[in-house]
């Protein structure tokens, strides 16, 4: 090749390589002049990832505003700061679960289809109460017989602030009666030495409207029962419950011969078969189901001051795990009776309440 044709050529031939070398291949290999792209294209992707942000912003925003909602509801009227002389806090979280038979806002009418007797102004007590403890050992639910024989000791007033004398052997359920919710977890931590964290109480309206709200509550009974006094009538198997049947299924006690603790029993096996469908994803992820059910328990629930929707979210997911095999439910451990109210065992009780304390597997039994 001459020069006159090398010059005029030379921007149009490739450069030279000795013969018998390989031509490094770049780096998406020997014959590929770029990267391969697959999926959707780029605008398509950005389309995507824009919805996606959107829906957990909008998820986000509901949350946050369903737990101010569910806040605001909440009737926060036991201040647990005003009981005297508490025991120390353990290990795990303690509530005192308590079912009033409070009538208030109740008609003539509910209260004769509900059976609760009374009048809208009649003074309360309380039907039922339970301590859920909450530790790295799972949920253990314990009920307090209302006729235990305890000791009503020195507390704080109320409403007047001023110091009252203690009032000796008493029922359980009268310490709510003398002065309310404060008195009645005074008297719990002192017969106990067992530190409650967090008070939850509702009534006979509030328990009602929940299972409606639910569109009942399924139960399976190995017996069928009767009691005129609660309108109890149950035919033994699987039955759907609704408001009025729920009430009477936690409430009666006269048609069993060891009354207050097979109550107690009955009380802790519906309660586990309510929290157990109230956090079922039927509920929890329907909104038409949800809102409807949360409404008509934070209407009526009484808690304290330091409650709050996570708390409360937490209390019910735990009675949901007693009777699954995570946790275990019984009641107080009694040794006998005194003046026809039931006795606690003692040493039985100083255990649990040492176990529980120390957030230990509990190994105490009920007993009677």
């Amino acid at each position: 090749m001459n020069q006159r044709t090398h010059g005029r050529y030379a921007d149009f031939q490739e450069p030279y390589e000795p013969s018998g070398a390989a031509r490094p291949p770049n780096e998406y290999g020997p014959y590929e002049s770029g990267p391969y792209e697959s999926g959707p294209p780029p605008r398509r992707r950005g389309t995507i990832k824009r919805i996606l942000i959107s829906v957990l912003v909008v998820l986000l925003v509901v949350a946050v505003g369903t737990y101010f909602w569910a806040d605001s509801k909440l009737r926060k009227e036991v201040d647990l700061g005003k009981v005297i002389d508490r025991p120390a806090e353990g290990e795990g979280t303690n509530y005192l679960i308590v079912g009033s038979d409070s009538r208030k806002g109740m008609s003539a009418a509910q209260r004769k289809s509900l059976h609760t007797g009374g009048s809208a102004e009649a003074g309360q007590r309380t039907d039922s109460m339970m301590i859920l403890h909450i530790g790295s050992g799972g949920p253990t639910l314990i009920s307090l017989p209302r006729d235990s024989n305890v000791t009503i000791p020195q507390f704080r007033g109320s409403e007047t602030g001023r110091l009252r004398p203690a009032m000796g052997a008493n029922k359980l359920n009268a310490a709510y009666a003398f002065d309310g919710p404060q008195l009645l977890v005074r008297t719990v931590e002192y017969n106990t030495g067992l530190h409650i964290d967090h008070y939850a109480e509702i009534g006979f309206t509030g328990f009602a409207n929940i299972v409606e709200a639910m569109g009942g509550v399924e139960m399976n009974l190995d017996k069928g029962f009767t009691d005129k006094w609660s309108g109890a009538d149950f035919k033994a198997g699987k039955q759907t419950l609704n408001g009025a049947q729920a009430l009477a299924f936690v409430r009666t006690r006269h048609a069993f011969a060891t009354s207050d603790l097979q109550r107690t029993k009955n009380q802790q096996k519906f309660l586990s078969a309510l929290a157990n469908q109230a956090a079922s994803p039927g509920t929890v992820l329907n909104p038409f189901a949800l809102y409807p059910v949360m409404s008509a328990g934070l209407d009526t629930l009484v808690v304290d001051k330091d409650m709050n929707p996570y708390l409360l979210a937490r209390m019910f997911l735990a009675m949901k795990d007693v009777n699954s095999g995570d946790g275990r439910s019984m009641n107080m451990p009694v040794s006998g009776s005194v003046g026809g109210n039931l006795q606690w065992d003692r040493p039985k009780v100083k255990q649990l309440v040492n176990e529980l304390k120390s957030d230990e597997p509990v190994t105490v039994t009920s007993g009677g």
